[in-house]
């Protein structure tokens, strides 16, 4: 059960990454989410949808 649920988190981390790349943010701020996504994978992802994603 716990395989399953580390493959959803990186299935979504990866989702939060390719949306970070592909958004108008300015190079210093796709860096900041970048380390926080890939350092605490579920909280950073989380985060950056919550938070980094207003339009």
């Amino acid at each position: 059960m716990g395989g399953l649920i580390g493959l959803v988190v990186l299935v979504l981390d990866i989702i939060a990454i390719v949306d970070l790349f592909k958004s108008a943010k300015d190079t210093g701020k796709k860096i900041l989410w970048l380390i926080l996504i890939l350092v605490l994978p579920l909280i950073g992802m989380i985060l950056y949808f919550v938070v980094g994603k207003k339009k």
